[in-house]
């Protein structure tokens, strides 16, 4: 897509919808998690300010413990974005009605989230075992991909326990508990225990489980200054972390740091994120058709688990719509958009 092209898209983007409430005060809910890790560091550092003041806006950047409740509050309206994947934002804001659109494609998992058991054995060992994960979440979308490779459904389970990201670590130092799945930095933490195994791991299924920033599409509209600024915040970060230099480092230390790692172990939690360090790589992503087939994918699961919308008639209840205009689902009812316009005037150096 050419630089004019895409000024000319961003400008019908921007254009404000009727009602839509221009404001300067933003806040960003965000939760620990190796790809969403430089968004507390882009509040620590002094990155967003700069960001911000270069386009006029302010910008608050809060980290949650539970990741669940983080996504529950930008859905109330309590903030104006959230660090969420691409299953949770179609099924939490926008299969409740809270038009959303996907402002940053951070990366996607490649190893960070993964089934891990006590012991050896196998997938097809689950029958009949308790597994505990966040339910419906993306761990739970994960858990239904391993079963299927194992020619097992849901019900060849004895169960399976909601546990919150908060308590995965000491739940599964129970010995009651023999099965979880989660994310990084929780894998990292629980497969290091000495007789832990992980069975399937989200490099089994790459480009599923697509890590986000998305905001609020009327808010957004109505604010252009939010979108240049957190982007151009992100690609600043990236750009940073990306460079073997000490100041690179510096960085990722100290995301791994709040992150309850070292150096050492931010980066395995990084080489098994495919993270797209350029928005040049993102708006390819975006533009590539295999996203459509994911996202109906991923809304069949959340249709069959009953949490595609209140009162959901079927798997496409919920319009996606994608940078070429394609939709996905219900093109009268599209609540989630993947946008390329910011990204793309970072990938043309217009920020």
């Amino acid at each position: 897509m050419t630089p004019i092209i895409r000024a000319a898209l961003a400008a019908a983007f921007i254009t404000a919808p009727l009602g839509a409430q221009a404001q300067d005060t933003f806040r960003i809910a965000w939760s620990i998690y190796a790809g969403w890790m430089p968004w507390g560091y882009i509040e620590d550092s002094g990155i967003m300010d700069r960001w911000a003041e270069k386009y006029g806006v302010d910008v608050e950047i809060v980290q949650f413990n539970d990741y669940v409740e983080s996504i529950n509050q930008y859905t109330a309206g309590a903030f104006d974005g959230v660090t969420v994947t691409n299953m949770d934002a179609l099924s939490i804001p926008a299969g409740g009605g809270v038009d959303t659109t996907a402002l940053i494609i951070g990366d996607y998992s490649n190893g960070n989230d993964a089934l891990i058991v006590k012991g050896g054995g196998g997938i097809a060992d689950l029958r009949g075992k308790p597994v505990n994960l966040v339910e419906l979440s993306v761990s739970h979308y994960l858990l239904a991909r391993a079963l299927d490779s194992a020619g097992l459904s849901e019900s060849d389970l004895a169960a399976v326990i909601n546990t919150s990201d908060a308590d995965m670590i000491a739940a599964y130092a129970t010995p009651d508990v023999g099965a979880v799945v989660t994310w990084n930095p929780l894998v990292a933490a629980i497969d290091a225990e000495p007789d832990s195994t992980i069975l399937f791991d989200s490099s089994d299924i790459p480009g599923e489980i697509i890590d986000l920033l998305v905001v609020n599409t009327d808010t957004l509209a109505a604010n252009p200054g939010l979108g240049k600024a957190l982007v151009g915040a992100w690609y600043e970060t990236m750009a940073l972390m990306a460079g073997d230099t000490d100041e690179g480092r510096a960085a990722r230390a100290a995301m791994g740091a709040a992150s309850g790692t070292d150096l050492a172990g931010y980066d395995a939690q990084i080489a098994a994120t495919r993270m797209f360090w350029t928005p040049a790589e993102a708006v390819a992503f975006a533009e590539d058709p295999a996203l459509k087939a994911t996202m109906t994918e991923v809304a069949g699961f959340l249709f069959d688990k009953g949490i595609l919308g209140v009162g959901a008639p079927s798997a496409d209840f919920v319009g996606v719509a994608y940078p070429d205009g394609s939709v996905s689902g219900d093109p009268a009812n599209v609540k989630f958009r993947y946008a390329t316009e910011f990204m793309g005037m970072a990938a043309d150096g217009a920020l």
